[in-house]
């Protein structure tokens, strides 16, 4: 991706995906008060990585399990593309709360809904696993340009790898779905 991570793809829209290094403009700090995972002075917890990582509580979890100075270097993310899919692959494999699937569950089917998660419209599929992933930042806001984004990739990377876009499930999308962990909520709370 060209410097500062964003451009046209040559390929089209879909061509690099939804890996990016640096969110070109943030819409928000990410910094939410936070008693184990403070904010570090002249740190900036915008999205980066392979899998963004958003919010200073987040960058302190993912730094911590992976013996990583996150919170105080979040850019590490930007300038290591190793570490940068250190922090997804333990995103994807990690629930970020007791008692809340890993993407990676949801997304095999390993999990099932509670009662308390059906009346909040969270269902197995797709869009459970962007709820786990993107919270209300794609979540529960209707069919925003985010999450429709993120879902076109998703089919666009069945296509190319045969499976084919007919084979996306069901719950594809979580337009209505409740947010499992609102932004500026942390793991650690």
């Amino acid at each position: 991706m060209p410097e500062g991570g964003y451009g046209v793809a040559t390929g089209g829209p879909l061509a690099w995906g939804l890996c990016y290094n640096h969110e070109m403009s943030p819409s928000q700090s990410y910094c939410a008060e936070d008693y184990k995972y403070p904010c570090t002075p002249g740190a900036e917890y915008y999205g980066r990585g392979a899998l963004p990582v958003y919010w200073n509580y987040n960058y302190g979890l993912i730094g911590e399990a992976l013996k990583i100075h996150l919170l105080n270097h979040p850019e590490y993310l930007e300038q290591n593309a190793t570490m940068a899919f250190q922090a997804a692959m333990w995103r994807w494999m990690t629930p970020m709360k007791k008692k809340q699937p890993s993407a990676h569950d949801v997304f095999v089917g390993n999990w099932k809904p509670s009662k308390n998660d059906t009346l909040e419209k969270r269902l197995p599929g797709f869009g459970m696993t962007m709820n786990i992933l993107y919270g209300d930042l794609v979540c529960g806001q209707g069919y925003i340009d985010s999450m429709n984004t993120i879902i076109s990739h998703y089919q666009y990377y069945l296509d190319l790898m045969g499976v084919g876009r007919d084979f996306s499930g069901d719950n594809l999308d979580c337009a209505e779905q409740k947010a499992l962990n609102p932004s500026g909520t942390s793991a650690s709370s």
